[in-house]
């Protein structure tokens, strides 16, 4: 038994030396044209790359515009919101402190944050940091989000209105990405610490990684120059949009960044947690965060697509999935306006980064160009291949009136009141002239004329989201009388149709003209 656990021991050193010894010499020159030609064919403003090898930026370089209006070109050191790239510093944070021993992985939750509550009492009181970092947490993908976005909610009341979500799935079994638990992992680190989770951002990688150009809100750019904006392209136009302030996303998303820095978090990844010569964080922690703890199936149509891909999952912070034979360790960041993508092979030893201004999914071939041209000798044109795709995202359709439309039950002043939904708080709906309009307190993105599509349903539209298409509101009427409304907006990041916002028939609001 000893002489074959030696053989096999053995056989895994052979197979690793074997693996290494396939990456390749990569022809940067061809992939710099392969950048530039895609950025065109996409329709999108600017883009800033980096690769990694080991401890070197062996490519970095800025492409189109980083303000179109001004002319201002992006280069390496442009700054981009990376927003959910944050994510795996919130794991790593965490990591620190286990290291620390101020807690464990399999730490309760609610022994930390007493306000911490999900929809039932079993899954409150066994809910680790794990779970918080693994999103296995029984609610949907992108649950609640409507909750932080945009809203002057705190941190700590975002994680309490958590407590009203309801489940998609039974606790630990499927994958459902939740904002709001990195959102409370944030909230442990500061409580645990000591210091606010920026600071603790601060201190443990912007610090000891020479991070300069890292900042966790947006109020720390207004004076900075090479700053990115984002944009959006609707129906051909490319759409300016001003930068929103995330700072209540917390451990989820508030990390501001550009490739020389995020260069040197990809450096660290590779290292297992240890920065010019420094322990950061111990492998042993790193080996933890990279471990499968939730998995995805991978169809028949991924597969075929990508046929050397046999296992996808996330870990802590960051997915994880095979290609060409290399475990591959990755995370895309999602802001209205700006796409970003970091990613690195261990085996290979190299990782990559990629930030674009602008709402596009161009990170995905480039991602997988960068890989095919390090670890293989495939040569396919991903984004000839992805590019219909993404150019159909463009087109925003237009709703109207159903054909033959019913009147609406009421008169329109009739809708108009004080709403209140127990998940997100307020709303108004008021009679402008000949239109309702609609207003969902604690921010001023959710702010829209509603007009008639049939009887009580009306078609919304929030344009301060261009990426967002139109959507209904259908009122609830019994007895002559409105008794609640419902938002749907057909889209994959805003679940409207969480919130029932029930009338409060004591409060009138006026007309307005």
């Amino acid at each position: 038994m000893r002489l074959f656990q030696i053989l096999l021991f053995i056989g895994f050193i052979a197979l690793s030396v074997n693996t290494k010894a396939q990456v390749k010499n990569t022809n940067l020159d061809s992939l710099d044209a392969y950048f530039a030609k895609s950025i065109t064919d996409w329709k999108v403003p600017g883009m800033a790359i980096g690769i990694i090898k080991g401890d070197s930026l062996i490519f970095s370089k800025g492409y189109g515009f980083r303000n179109i209006e001004e002319g201002k070109p992006v280069t390496p050191q442009t700054i981009f919101p990376v927003a959910s790239n944050t994510k795996a510093f919130t794991a790593a944070a965490i990591a620190i402190l286990v290291d620390e021993g101020k807690l464990n992985w399999d730490t309760k939750v609610k022994s930390i944050l007493p306000y911490f509550s999900l929809y039932d009492e079993y899954v409150t009181e066994h809910f680790t940091i794990e779970d918080l970092l693994s999103h296995r947490s029984g609610l949907k993908t992108f649950s609640g989000d409507l909750i932080w976005y945009g809203t002057t909610y705190s941190r700590e009341e975002v994680v309490r209105r958590a407590r009203l979500l309801k489940p998609e799935y039974d606790f630990r079994t499927t994958f459902g990405y939740s904002n709001i638990m990195y959102i409370a992992a944030g909230e442990i680190i500061a409580k645990v610490s000591g210091m606010s989770y920026d600071d603790f951002l601060k201190k443990h990688f912007f610090d000891e990684l020479g991070m300069k150009n890292s900042y966790t809100s947006i109020n720390d750019l207004k004076e900075l120059d090479n700053v990115c904006t984002p944009y959006n392209v609707i129906n051909d136009q490319t759409i300016k949009i001003e930068l929103m302030n995330w700072d209540n996303i917390g451990g989820a998303g508030v990390i501001n960044s550009n490739i020389e820095d995020m260069s040197k978090w990809i450096m660290l990844q590779l290292a297992k947690g240890t920065y010019n010569n420094k322990e950061i964080f111990t492998s042993k922690q790193s080996t933890k965060m990279l471990t499968p703890a939730t998995n995805f199936t991978v169809s028949e149509g991924y597969n075929r697509m990508w046929p050397s891909t046999h296992f996808r999952s996330y870990g802590m912070g960051w997915s994880l999935m095979d290609y060409h034979g290399y475990k591959v360790v990755s995370h895309s960041g999602g802001y209205d306006g700006v796409i970003t993508y970091s990613c690195f092979v261990p085996e290979a030893n190299i990782g990559f980064v990629i930030l674009t201004n602008s709402t596009s999914s161009l990170y995905n071939p480039i991602s997988y160009k960068i890989l095919d041209a390090f670890l293989s000798d495939e040569n396919k044109d991903w984004s000839k291949l992805f590019l219909p795709y993404q150019l159909k995202g463009y087109i925003k359709e237009e709703n109207a009136e159903k054909e033959n439309a019913n009147d609406p039950s009421l008169k329109l002043k009739e809708y108009a009141g004080l709403y209140k939904s127990e998940i997100y708080g307020n709303a108004t709906i008021k009679k402008k002239g000949g239109k309702l309009y609609v207003n969902l307190l604690r921010t001023n993105l959710w702010e829209g004329n509603a007009i008639k599509y049939d009887a009580d349903t009306f078609i919304v539209e929030f344009t301060a989201v261009p990426s967002l298409p139109q959507g209904n509101i259908f009122f609830e009427v019994e007895s002559e009388k409105v008794k609640s409304f419902k938002i749907n907006i057909p889209n994959p990041d805003f679940h409207f149709d969480e919130f029932t916002f029930k009338k409060i028939d004591w409060v009138a609001l006026p007309e307005e003209e």
